[in-house]
C-alpha cells in the first residue's frame, strides 16, 4: 500500500487496521461482561469460600508468583488446578487478547508517527475516521479492563494453577501481570504513551474543526474529549482547541465507553489534571464547563429534541407524497436521523446519571414522536431504494465519472499505480445504467470503497509521488462518490450507521418507562409503535465473532416486543371496554321496562293529577347525550374515541415486524385481546349470581350484545382486522357448554338456570305453563319467587334466547331437558315394574269395570306416576316454546333454508326406513321444526340400559307404562287443582302437559321398540276412555270434583297427536260428554269471575 516508501511490515500493519477495529468489539463485549456482568455468570472460584484464602493471597502478591512457603493457603488451589485451568481459559486469553491489541496498536501509532500520515477528514474521510476510532476503542477498552475488579484474581488463580500443572508460568504472564499493573490508572499511563503521537493526533484535531454531516455526535465528542485528555499539551497553547473542548464538556455530563457503560468526564479529567503543575486553570475550566452542563445541557438538548421533532416529522410529510425527493435529499435525510438519534442516546445516557435538581429536563414524554418519525423516515428509505438506487446509478455515471475524469486528467503528477486505480473507478461507475435497476440485479462496489481506503492510505504518507493533500478537490470528490454508492448497494448499512438505536437493549428499564410514559399521555399513544420497532434494531449490536450474545440479545428483543405489543393491545382493549360499557349504559335506557315512568307521567299530565314531589327533576329521555350547544364541550364518550383512535393509528401503522427471525403482527394481539375480553363480558353481562339464581333476562342480554358488538364493528374503522372472525369464534364458543379456556359459556349458564330454577318452580307448583300466553306464569302462593316466569319464558325472551345461543345452544338446552326426561321416565319403569302384575290384568280386563276397580284398589305409586309425567309434560312443554323461538328466528335469518328443510320433512313417504326418517327429523328438529317423532327424545332413552332385561321385557315395560298412566287418570278428578281454566286454556297444575306427555314419551319408547305407535297409542286411548267413563258414574262429590276438566285431557291428547283422531276417540268416548264438558268448564269460570 505504502510502495517504496514503507516496509513490508509496516505495510501489513496498516492492511489491519480496519480489521483490528472490527474484531476488538468482541474485546470490548468480553470486558463489559467481566467489568458489569451478571454476578452470578462470573467464575465460580471467585466466590469458592474453600479458594477465598488462596485468592486473596495471589491479589494480594500480584503479579509476583511464590509457590514456595505457602502450601497451606494454596493447598486447595492444588487439588483443583486442571478445572480451573479449564474454565478459567476463556477469560485468561481474553486479557491476552487485550495485551496483543495495545501492542498492535502502539505498533500501528508508531508506524504512523514514522511515515507522517496526512490526515484530514474532509480529504481522507475512512483513514482519518479509522485512525480516530482506533485511539478512541484504544482507550475506552484500556479503561474497561481497569473497571474488572477480579482481574488480578482471575489472571493469578490461572497461572498459578498453569505453573502447578506444568512447574512453569505462562509465557504471556510476566507481560500481562505488568500491563495490569500499569494500566490501574489507564488514562494516566496513557498521556504519557502519547506523548510521542501529540504532533499527528492535534493536527489532525485542528483539521476535524468543521461540521461532518451525519457522523455520530457521540463519536466527534468522544474523538475531542479523549483526544485532547490524551495531548492535553495543546490546551494551553490552543486557544481553537480549548474552546472545542470545553463546548464538548459543557454538552455532556458523560460519556458512553460501550454500550450502557459510561465515563463521567469532568471528575475523571480533573482527576488527572488536578496532579500536573500549572493546570490550575485548566482544572477550574472542568468546573465551570460541569456547572454549565448540569445546568444548561438538559434544557439545550430539549430544545434540539423540538427542534428535531418537527424537522423529522415535515420531512416525512414531504417525502411520503414525493418519494422522488429522496434522491436528491438523501444526504439530508440520513443527516436528520444521525441528528434524532446522538439527541435520543445522549437523553438516555444522562437520565439515569445527572443530578435530581434538574430531572425534569430529562424526562421527555414526546421522545416517541421522535422516535416514530426516525422510523418513517427508515421506512421510507427501505420502500423507495429502487428510486434512490436509480438516481444515484445515474448520477454516478452521469456526473460523478466525468468530474472524476477531468480531475485525474489535470493532474500534474500521477503514478502509474494510481493512474490504474483512478481509471477503475471511472470505468467502473461509467459501465451503470438504469437498466441494471430495472432488471433488479445486485450492486456490490465495497471493492471500489476498500480501493479508495487503500489510495487514501498510499497517498497520504509524507513521501507520496501523489500526496493527497495537495490535491484536496480530488480527496472531496472521491468521498462524495463514496457515499453515492453507498447510497446504491449499502442503504441499509447506512441505517444501521446514522439511526441504530440497538444501546436501548441495554437499558430495558428505562425504555419501558419511556413506554409507560407515552401510552399515559393520550396525544403520544399513536406513536407507541415506534417502541416495538425499536426492537428489530436490536440484533444489529450483536457480532459474528460473538455468537454467545445473539440468544441472549434476541430473546430480549423478542420479550420486549411481546410486551410492549400486548400492553398496547391491552390499553386499546380497555378504551373499546369502557366505550361498550357506555354505550350499554346508552342501549339500556332504550329498554321497554324503562318508558313505564315517561308513560305514567304522560298519564298524569292528561288527566291533570299531580304525582311526585314538587321540584323533582324531569327524568332525562334517551338520545339527549347527542345534543350539542357548544362544540367545546368534550364528553367521556368523546375522549375514549379520540385515545382510541390514536392508538388504533399505532396498531395499524405496520402489518408485521421481523424480530430475530420471528414475524410479530400487532393487529393479532388485538384481536385475541378482543375475543377474550368480549367472551368475558358476554359472560358477565348475563348477571349470573348462584347464590340467588339471579340471571339477565336474554332480550335484555341481546340488547348489549348487540351493543357491544355494534362498537366492537365500529373498531374497523381504525384498524384492518377482522371482526367477523372475532364474533365467530366468541359467539360460535358461547353456543358451547364450555368454552376454550374450559370456563362456563351463556348456554350453560342460561340451561342450568332454566332447568334447575325455572323449571323446579314449575315442578314445586309456584308456576304454570300457560298455553293461551304461550309462556309460564308465576302462581299466586305464599312465599313469592325472586323474578317473574313471565318476564323469561314469553315468546319474545325465547327467541333473543335463541339468537343468543344459536342453533348449537339450543340443542344443548334440548339435549339437558332430554337428560332429565329420561332419568323420569326411568324411575317410572321402575314403578311399573313394581306393579307389573296387576297391570298386565289391567290391560286384558279393561271391558270389566268391576275387576278394574278391584285391581286398580291393588295398584302403588299412582300419584308418584301422574306427578312424573306431568314433570315429563312440563319440561316438553319449554321445549316446545324454545323450539318454536328457534324456528322463528332461523327463518328470519336463513329462510330458503328453512323452508327447504321444511319441505323436505313434510313429504317423506310413510315407508320410509325409520332410520332414513330419523335422519331428517333431527335435521328438522336442529332448524325448530315440530315433528311426530322427537328424535332428541328417542336418543335420550335409546341411552338407558337395563340391565338382565331382554328387548321384548322391555317393549312389554313400554306398554305397561301407557296402562299405568290410562288408568291413572280418573285420580286427577279428587284434586282441587286439576280445575280448568278456559281463560289459560288449561290447569293450574300442569295438568294439561299430560297430553305432549303422552304423546310423545309413547312415540319415542314404540320408536325404539319398534312397536307399533298407533296400535298402542289406541290401547291407551281405549284404557283412558273407560277409565274416565266409570267417574262419571260416581256418586262421591270430591271423587268427581273436577270430572269435566279431566274429561277435557282425552281431547288434548287427541288434539296434541299425529297418529290418533276424533273418529278414534268418538268410537271410545261420546262427543257429547266433552261438549257438556266444555260448557261446564266455560260456564264454571265465569261464575268463579262473577
Amino acid at each position: 500500500m505504502f510502495g517504496v516508501h514503507c516496509s513490508p511490515e509496516e505495510q501489513y500493519i496498516f492492511n489491519k487496521l480496519e480489521i483490528k477495529l472490527a474484531r476488538v468489539t468482541i474485546l470490548l463485549c468480553r470486558c463489559l461482561s467481566l467489568a458489569c456482568g451478571d454476578p452470578k455468570a462470573k467464575p465460580s472460584y471467585l466466590i469458592d469460600k474453600n479458594l477465598e484464602s488462596a485468592v486473596k493471597f495471589i491479589v494480594r502478591k500480584f503479579p509476583a508468583v511464590e509457590t514456595r512457603n505457602n502450601n497451606q493457603q494454596l493447598a486447595q488451589l492444588q487439588k483443583e488446578k486442571s478445572e480451573i485451568l479449564k474454565n478459567l481459559a476463556l477469560y485468561y486469553f481474553t486479557f491476552v487478547d487485550v495485551m496483543e491489541f495495545k501492542d498492535h496498536v502502539c505498533e500501528l501509532l508508531n508506524t504512523i508517527d514514522v511515515c507522517q500520515v496526512f490526515f484530514d477528514i474532509t480529504v481522507n474521510f475512512d483513514l482519518t475516521k479509522n485512525y480516530l476510532d482506533l485511539i478512541i476503542t484504544y482507550t475506552t477498552l484500556m479503561i474497561l479492563l481497569s473497571r474488572i475488579e477480579e482481574r488480578k484474581a482471575i489472571i493469578g488463580l490461572y497461572n498459578y494453577a498453569h505453573e502447578m500443572t506444568h512447574g512453569a508460568s505462562d509465557r504471556e504472564y510476566p507481560r500481562l501481570g505488568q500491563m495490569i499493573v500499569d494500566y490501574e490508572n489507564p488514562l494516566k499511563k496513557m498521556m504519557e504513551e502519547f506523548v510521542p503521537h501529540s504532533k499527528v493526533c492535534v493536527t489532525t484535531f485542528h483539521r476535524f474543526m468543521m461540521p461532518c454531516e451525519y457522523l455520530s455526535l457521540d463519536a466527534m465528542e468522544k474523538w475531542i474529549i479523549f483526544g485532547f485528555i490524551l495531548c492535553h499539551g495543546i490546551l494551553n497553547s490552543d486557544a481553537t482547541a480549548l474552546n472545542l473542548w470545553k463546548l464538548a464538556l459543557q454538552s455532556s455530563s458523560c460519556l458512553a465507553l460501550f454500550r450502557d457503560e459510561v465515563f463521567h468526564i469532568h471528575k475523571a479529567a480533573e482527576d488527572l489534571f488536578v496532579n500536573i503543575r500549572g493546570y490550575n486553570k485548566r482544572i477550574n475550566d472542568i468546573r465551570e464547563c460541569k456547572e454549565a452542563a448540569v445546568s444548561h445541557a438538559g434544557s439545550m438538548h430539549r430544545e434540539r429534541r423540538k427542534f428535531l421533532r418537527s424537522a423529522l416529522k415535515e420531512l416525512a410529510t414531504v417525502l411520503s407524497d414525493q418519494p422522488g425527493l429522496l434522491g436528491p435529499k438523501a444526504l439530508f435525510v440520513f443527516m436528520a436521523l444521525s441528528f434524532a438519534r446522538d439527541e435520543i442516546i445522549w437523553l438516555l445516557r444522562h437520565a439515569d446519571n445527572m443530578p435530581k435538581k434538574s430531572a425534569d429536563d430529562f424526562i421527555d414524554k414526546h421522545i416517541a414522536e421522535l422516535i416514530f418519525y426516525m422510523e418513517e423516515l427508515r421506512a421510507h428509505v427501505r420502500k423507495y431504494g429502487p428510486v434512490m438506487q436509480r438516481y444515484y446509478v445515474q448520477y454516478l455515471s452521469g456526473f460523478d465519472a466525468v468530474v472524476l475524469n477531468e480531475l485525474v486528467q489535470n493532474l500534474s503528477v500521477c503514478p502509474e499505480d494510481e493512474s490504474i486505480i483512478m481509471s477503475s473507478f471511472v470505468n467502473t461507475m461509467t459501465s451503470l445504467s438504469v437498466k441494471q435497476v430495472e432488471d433488479g440485479e445486485v450492486f456490490d462496489f465495497r471493492g471500489m470503497r476498500l480501493d479508495w481506503f487503500r489510495l487514501q492510505a498510499y497517498t497520504s504518507v509524507s513521501k507520496a509521488s501523489l500526496s493527497l493533500a495537495d490535491h484536496r478537490e480530488l480527496g472531496k470528490m472521491m468521498n462524495t462518490i463514496i457515499f453515492h454508492t453507498k447510497m446504491v448497494d449499502s442503504l441499509v448499512e447506512m441505517l444501521v450507521e446514522t439511526s441504530d438505536l440497538s444501546i436501548f437493549c441495554f437499558y430495558s428499564r428505562a425504555f419501558e418507562k419511556m413506554f409507560q410514559q407515552c401510552l399515559e399521555l393520550p396525544s403520544q399513544s399513536r406513536y407507541s409503535i415506534a417502541f416495538p420497532l425499536l426492537c428489530t434494531h436490536f440484533m444489529s449490536c450483536t457480532h459474528e465473532l460473538c455468537p454467545e450474545e445473539r440468544h441472549h440479545i434476541g430473546d430480549r428483543s423478542l420479550s420486549l416486543c411481546n410486551m410492549f405489543l400486548d400492553e398496547m393491545a391491552k390499553q386499546a382493549r380497555n378504551l373499546i371496554t369502557d366505550i361498550c360499557t357506555e354505550q350499554c349504559t346508552l342501549s339500556d335506557q332504550l329498554l321497554p321496562k324503562h318508558c313505564a315512568k315517561t308513560i305514567s307521567q304522560a298519564v298524569n299530565k292528561k288527566s291533570k293529577k299531580q304525582t311526585g314531589k314538587k321540584g323533582e327533576p324531569e327524568r332525562e329521555k334517551p338520545g339527549v347525550e347527542s345534543m350539542r350547544k357548544n362544540r367545546l364541550v368534550v364528553t367521556n364518550l368523546d375522549k375514549l374515541h379520540t385515545a382510541l383512535s390514536e392508538l388504533c393509528f399505532s396498531i395499524n401503522y405496520v402489518p408485521n415486524m421481523v424480530v430475530w427471525e420471528h414475524t410479530f403482527t400487532p393487529r393479532e394481539y388485538l384481536t385475541s385481546h378482543l375475543e377474550i375480553r368480549f367472551t368475558k363480558s358476554i359472560v358477565g353481562m348475563t348477571m349470573y349470581n348462584q347464590a340467588t339464581q339471579e340471571i339477565a333476562k336474554p332480550s335484555e342480554l341481546l340488547t348489549s350484545v348487540r351493543a357491544y358488538m355494534t362498537v366492537l364493528q365500529s373498531i374497523e374503522n381504525y384498524v384492518q382486522i377482522d371482526i367477523t372472525r372475532v364474533f365467530n369464534n366468541v359467539l360460535l364458543q358461547q353456543t358451547q357448554h364450555l368454552d376454550s379456556h374450559g370456563e362456563p359459556t351463556i348456554t350453560s349458564l342460561y340451561t342450568n338456570w332454566y332447568l334447575e330454577t325455572l323449571l323446579r318452580q314449575v315442578s314445586n307448583g309456584h308456576i304454570a305453563y300457560f298455553p293461551a300466553m304461550k309462556a309460564f306464569v308465576n302462581l299466586p302462593t305464599e312465599n313469592e319467587l325472586t323474578f317473574n316466569a313471565e318476564e323469561y319464558s314469553d315468546i319474545s325472551e325465547m327467541r333473543a334466547l335463541s339468537e343468543l345461543l344459536g342453533p348449537y345452544g339450543m340443542k344443548f338446552l334440548s339435549e339437558s331437558l332430554m337428560w332429565h326426561i329420561s332419568s323420569q321416565v326411568a324411575e317410572l319403569k321402575k314403578l311399573v315394574v313394581e306393579n307389573v302384575e296387576v297391570l298386565t290384568q289391567m290391560r286384558t280386563s279393561f271391558d270389566k269395570p268391576d275387576q278394574m276397580a278391584a285391581l286398580f284398589k291393588r295398584l302403588s305409586s299412582v300419584d308418584s306416576v301422574l306427578k312424573r309425567m306431568t314433570i315429563i309434560g312440563v319440561i316438553l312443554s319449554f321445549r316446545s316454546l324454545a323450539q318454536e323461538a328457534l324456528r322463528d328466528v332461523l327463518s328470519y335469518h336463513i329462510p330458503f333454508l328453512v323452508s327447504s328443510i321444511e319441505d323436505f320433512k313434510d313429504h317423506i313417504p310413510r315407508e320410509t326406513d325409520m332410520k332414513v326418517a330419523m335422519n331428517v327429523y333431527e335435521l328438522s328438529s336442529a332448524a325448530g321444526l315440530p315433528c311426530e317423532i322427537d328424535p332428541a327424545l328417542v336418543v335420550a332413552l335409546s341411552s338407558q340400559k337395563s340391565e338382565n332385561i331382554s328387548p321384548e321385557e322391555e317393549y312389554k315395560i313400554a306398554c305397561l307404562l301407557m296402562v299405568f298412566v290410562a288408568v291413572s287418570l280418573p285420580t286427577l278428578a279428587s284434586n282441587v287443582m286439576s280445575q280448568y281454566s278456559p281463560a289459560i286454556e288449561g290447569h293450574c297444575n300442569n295438568i294439561h302437559c299430560l297430553a305432549k306427555a303422552i304423546n310423545q314419551i309413547a312415540a319415542a319408547l314404540f320408536t325404539i321398540h319398534k312397536g307399533s305407535i298407533e296400535d298402542r297409542l289406541k290401547e291407551f286411548l281405549a284404557l283412558a276412555s273407560s277409565s274416565l267413563l266409570k267417574i262419571g258414574q260416581e256418586t262421591d262429590k270430591t271423587t268427581t270434583r273436577n270430572r269435566e276438566s279431566v274429561y277435557l285431557l282425552l281431547d288434548m291428547i287427541v288434539q296434541e297427536s299425529p297418529f290418533l283422531t276424533m273418529d278414534l276417540l268418538e268410537s271410545c268416548f261420546p262427543y257429547v260428554l266433552l261438549r257438556n264438558a266444555y260448557h261446564a268448564v266455560y260456564k264454571q269460570s265465569v261464575t268463579s269471575s262473577a
